[in-house]
């Protein structure tokens, strides 16, 4: 027996044109003293990154393949990386050799490095409602005159648009300016570093902008608040704050609620009717009562575990914050207080209060975040083994 362990050092979340290393171990565990030790022996082993692709048949209508089938995936002993997957492979990296002809004496071991860089034409993991990108990393190894078997990795992708486009390489706006160095030594050191780095300054520089936004909040009555929002683009495991004004209305607010909101959108071109094309998935959701409050804010945090929005040929997912209002068709007294009343004044509410309810979507944009910080809610440990 051999067993085959595949670790991911860095962690299982990664960037789209991030390179992945992952340290490969095959260790023959019987005991030298062991009166039953042999040497092991392997045919050959290697690695590679794919993708697989699965959709709802009652949401999505994909186009028909034929009968077309590779006779050589019906043989135990020609590497498929995504034998037994469910939906289909749509994306694969070249395999890479680890090694051939592999001997092991009794409690030895040994070690190989894969490294590949993510592919950045993918689209990144997630697991909707419609559909479902899963991204794995898949070694082969064969003992001779054996089927092949396979071992597993699964990890998680986020994609950052904008990455692979040439003034991304060459923008210094978003590089952080070391004041020790001179000009010239600093811009040597922004070329000189690394993707992810760069992706990160990127991201802080997108995401660190305020620029408030301020919307009055109006039924067909009049004016019920004043609401502003400090931003619109985030990143996932940020806090989303609002303040609302009610002072300034002339409606008042008895409830208010605010929802963090993904919508995930079938393209026309794949709808199945008649399924409705738009998914709503909460995340979250602030509710207070504001009767006779000058003013209000809420926070909302974006998990860490949900994903950037992003477009397919398939899917498009958005975001967005979906307010809801409960408002008094008639006005409500608030409480008066004698300023030289020295006992307490309970106020009771109205038993029964005519209101009007309505909503409102506000869209924003949500991007991935630094990938050590995701890894640490990942449902995923980048490790993983099989014996042979």
């Amino acid at each position: 027996m051999i067993e085959v362990v595949a670790s991911m050092a860095r962690g299982p979340v990664f960037l789209t044109g991030e390179l992945l290393e992952c340290l490969i171990t095959f260790t023959n565990p019987m005991s030298h003293l062991s009166t039953s030790a042999s040497s092991e022996m392997l045919a050959w082993a290697s690695a590679q990154i794919h993708c697989q692709f699965h959709a709802s048949e009652s949401r999505v209508a994909l186009p028909s393949q034929g009968n077309k089938q590779d006779v050589q995936a019906e043989s135990d002993t020609v590497l498929i990386p995504s034998r037994g997957e469910r939906g289909q492979c749509i994306l694969d990296t070249p395999p890479k050799i680890l090694f051939c002809d592999l001997r092991l004496d009794p409690g030895e071991s040994k070690t190989y490095s894969y490294s590949e860089v993510v592919p950045s034409d993918g689209p990144p993991s997630f697991r909707g409602q419609a559909v479902k990108y899963v991204y794995k990393l898949t070694i082969g190894c064969q003992r001779v005159n054996s089927p092949i078997k396979l071992l597993r990795v699964p990890f998680r992708v986020l994609v950052l648009h904008g990455m692979s486009e040439p003034h991304f390489l060459q923008d210094e706006e978003v590089a952080p300016s070391n004041p020790f160095l001179d000009e010239e030594e600093g811009s040597s050191n922004r070329r000189d570093g690394s993707l992810l780095e760069k992706a990160l300054d990127m991201l802080m520089a997108t995401t660190s902008r305020r620029s408030p936004h301020l919307f009055n909040i109006t039924n067909s009555r009049g004016k019920v608040a004043k609401f502003c929002i400090f931003k619109s683009v985030y990143r996932i495991g940020e806090d989303i704050i609002g303040t609302f004004t009610f002072s300034e209305g002339e409606i008042p607010c008895l409830q208010y609620s605010v929802s963090l909101q993904s919508e995930e959108e079938v393209n026309s071109m794949y709808q199945r009717k008649p399924a409705p094309p738009l998914s709503v998935t909460s995340h979250g959701r602030h509710l207070e009562s504001c009767l006779h409050t000058a003013s209000s804010h809420f926070s909302l945090p974006i998990p860490l575990n949900v994903t950037p929005g992003f477009s397919t040929d398939i899917i498009t997912l958005r975001w967005r914050l979906h307010f809801e209002f409960v408002t008094s068709r008639e006005p409500v007294e608030s409480p008066t207080v004698l300023q030289n009343q020295s006992e307490v004044t309970i106020w009771t509410g109205a038993d029964h209060v005519d209101v009007d309810t309505f909503s409102w979507d506000l869209p924003i944009k949500v991007l991935p975040t630094n990938p050590a910080l995701a890894a640490y809610v990942s449902q995923f440990t980048g490790t993983n083994s099989i014996n042979i």
